[in-house]
């Protein structure tokens, strides 16, 4: 989800192949073993073409690119990195404690709770920093709520009730902006699974 908010905020164009990760197809087994979305198979005109397969990449790759709403903060020199450290600790740290939260409710184990304080120190850091500002990094958005709005999307989800009522209005009001937009529509649109066989 995210490599193609990236894209779709570079304005960038590309052919969309959505897969179908049962039957995957050969060429994407070829460009990358991983076996994983997203695969961006760039065509540079390079053999083998050079081939970019994870999400975050894809997103520095696009906005490298063309970036119209200035999310890397080019005029700030410290932005980017500020922006890596933060979804470096989200990516490594809350989808640990996101996957155990969403796998404890899909069980009905006994530690939704535990799991879901555990996912709630990130989520409070959020809030803080949304108290302070209107986006994560400051007045402006940047490449860090975009990389962070699928994982509290996911947050959301796990126990929807309880979501709307915990006391992180800011996240709420944060998340629900990229949700109701039409942005959040585009890029989530369904397409035909794409099956190979040189199309």
């Amino acid at each position: 989800m995210r490599a193609r908010i990236g894209i779709h905020k570079a304005q960038l164009q590309i052919d969309l192949r959505e897969v179908n990760l049962k039957q995957k197809p050969v060429e994407m087994l070829a460009a990358s073993a991983k076996g994983t979305v997203p695969i961006l198979v760039l065509d540079n005109e390079q053999r083998p073409p050079t081939v970019i397969d994870e999400s975050l990449d894809v997103m520095l790759w696009a906005l490298t690119n063309n970036d119209p709403d200035n999310l890397l903060h080019s005029h700030d020199k410290s932005a980017l990195p500020s922006m890596l450290k933060l979804i470096a600790q989200f990516d490594n740290e809350f989808k640990t404690c996101l996957n155990a939260y969403k796998a404890s409710k899909r069980y009905r184990e006994d530690n939704v709770i535990e799991c879901r304080q555990a996912c709630e120190v990130f989520i409070q850091e959020l809030e803080n920093r949304l108290i302070e500002s209107s986006f994560l990094m400051s007045a402006q958005e940047s490449l860090a709520d975009i990389a962070l709005v699928p994982f509290i999307r996911q947050f959301a989800k796990v126990e929807r009730q309880w979501y709307l009522q915990a006391p992180y209005p800011r996240v709420r009001q944060w998340l629900n902006f990229y949700l109701q937009s039409g942005m959040f529509t585009r890029v989530m649109a369904k397409h035909e699974f794409w099956v190979g066989g040189g199309e």
